[in-house]
């Protein structure tokens, strides 16, 4: 799992086509809550029946936020899992494993907003076909990789080539590595999330 850099809850809107009915949305969210509750409870987690859809291996990340602020991301950027499967484990481990923030406590967790970023399978692209807004990055070279979210560089107003940079850097890389080798792949992303008046 990879834990993808800072976005904030105002660049919740989906980035790709939406594919995830209001009622599968809100089952996952849900499912994600229940996972981060039940772990920090020290309790096994009750799976409700999923359909076949939820069941399908996606990559996904989940955000977590408390307050406005960020509060811990991880995730799959690759289909390994299905994905209320993968939802359940990135979002206990965005709470309690993310290396950037001390785990989330359980008198927080209540308060705590999540958003789901459900990821298309990987394509290789050229740098001049990126698009800010749709296109998430995932910039590798032997074994350091760096992945951002379509979001981030909304949220931040990134132009392409500072986007780029930024995901090298992401990947422990020179800014300039994706000029020189290093492998760009990207993908799209549909993101959800608690409604603002939820918690």
């Amino acid at each position: 799992m990879l834990p993808p850099s800072e976005s904030s809850p105002s660049a919740l809107a989906s980035t790709g086509s939406q594919t995830y009915t209001p009622e599968e949305r809100k089952l996952l969210l849900h499912i994600a809550h229940e996972s981060i509750l039940s772990f920090l409870l020290g309790r096994d987690i009750s799976l409700p029946v999923v359909s076949p859809h939820l069941a399908e291996p996606r990559g996904v990340f989940t955000t977590l936020y408390s307050d406005i602020k960020l509060r811990g991301c991880v995730g799959f950027p690759a289909a390994i899992l299905p994905l209320y499967r993968a939802v359940v484990e990135s979002a206990r481990a965005a709470a309690c494993e993310d290396p950037r923030f001390p785990p989330v406590r359980i008198e927080e967790a209540r308060s705590i907003r999540i958003s789901i970023s459900v990821l298309s399978p990987l394509q290789p692209i050229s740098p001049d076909d990126i698009q800010i807004g749709r296109h998430g990055l995932v910039i590798s070279a032997g074994a350091q990789r760096g992945l951002l979210l379509p979001q981030v560089p909304v949220e931040h107003s990134w132009n392409r080539l500072t986007f780029l940079e930024q995901t090298c850097l992401k990947a422990g890389l020179l800014p300039d590595a994706w000029r020189s080798g290093a492998a760009i792949e990207a993908f799209t992303a549909e993101v959800f999330a608690d409604p603002l008046d939820s918690v």
